[in-house]
Order: C-alpha cells, then structure tokens, then sequence
C-alpha cells in the first residue's frame, strides 16, 4: 500500500507491505500545482514575472495574416495559481484571426495600435487579449471541422454546410 501525505511544507511518503513500513519526509520549497512547478512566494525572482517578447512584433506572413504570442503559465511562471495569461495578437493589413474558441475562460481584446476592423482591416492592428486562466486553451473551429483526425465524413459536411462536395474534398486537403 502507498500512501502520500502532504502537511504543509512537508511530504510524507508511506510505503507499507506485510513485512515493511518505509517512512520518508522531504520539506517542500517547490510544490507541484495545476501540472507545473510552484515555489514557496518568498523564493520568487523578478524574472518569474517578466516576458519581453509581448513587445517583439510577430511574423504575420502567413495564410491567415496573424500571429498569436502567448504569455501564460509556461513563458512566466510566476503566474502559476493566478488563474490569468495574455496574448499578443498582431494583424497584418486584410488579416484574419481564424474563428476559434476557448472553452475554458472569460476574454477581453484591447486594440493597441491603429484600429481593428473584423477580419477586413486595411492597416495593420497589434492586440492584447487577457484569458482568466492560467492556461485557457485554444480551439480553431477550421482545423477542427476540417483537419479533425480521424475525418468527419464529407458527407455530413456537405449536408451541414450544404455545399457541394467538392468544395468540402477541397478544404479537407487544406487541413
């Protein structure tokens, strides 16, 4: 039987068999919390908090025309147990930020430089958009529709989208 205690900073580990009982302790400066390391406030550095390339102005030459800089959990792991991260969104001129979802947070776009016209814009745009989670989670209805592994039959999609199945053939390869 393996029984796992944690007291406060400590770590209690029991290992019982009929002939065994095995006892270790560890103190715990750092702890594991929501799938990554946590340490103790005190030991925190400055540079658990700070992520610089939130000012680095991202490639935006791709099909789409965006760019996506997460700053969350795994770039600053001074956010560990907040519950928060940030995203940096750059639009090039005509862009288009794919449909998507995030079926986990609450989100808040703010336009930072120039105007954000709905996927029609004439000049490029750079957004921030803060998620209240740690790690919100991302789904591009595109990729899922289209790109799901296995397929969706392209007979539900062309009844669902009532397009020709051509047109479904056609977007599947795309994915």
């Amino acid at each position: 039987m393996l029984l796992i205690l944690t007291l406060c900073k400590t770590f209690v580990l029991l290992l019982m068999t009929p002939k065994l009982l095995v006892y270790i302790s560890y103190n715990l400066d750092i702890i594991f919390v929501n799938g990554k390391f946590s340490t103790d406030p005190k030991l925190d550095k400055a540079n658990d908090f700070f992520f610089s390339d939130l000012c680095n102005t991202g490639n935006t030459s791709n099909p789409v025309g965006s760019v996506v800089t997460p700053a969350n959990v795994v770039q600053i792991p001074g956010l560990n147990i907040l519950g928060i991260s940030l995203v940096r969104i750059d639009h090039a001129p005509n862009n288009l930020n794919p449909p998507h979802i995030h079926s986990r947070p609450v989100e808040a776009l703010v336009v930072l430089d120039d105007t954000l016209y709905l996927n029609v814009g004439k000049t490029k745009a750079v957004t921030i958009v803060a998620l209240s989670r740690q790690n919100p989670g991302v789904i591009t209805i595109a990729n899922a529709v289209f790109g799901s592994n296995p397929p969706i039959s392209p007979d539900v999609l062309t009844k669902a989208f009532q397009v020709d199945k051509n047109v479904i053939d056609h977007l599947q390869v795309q994915f």
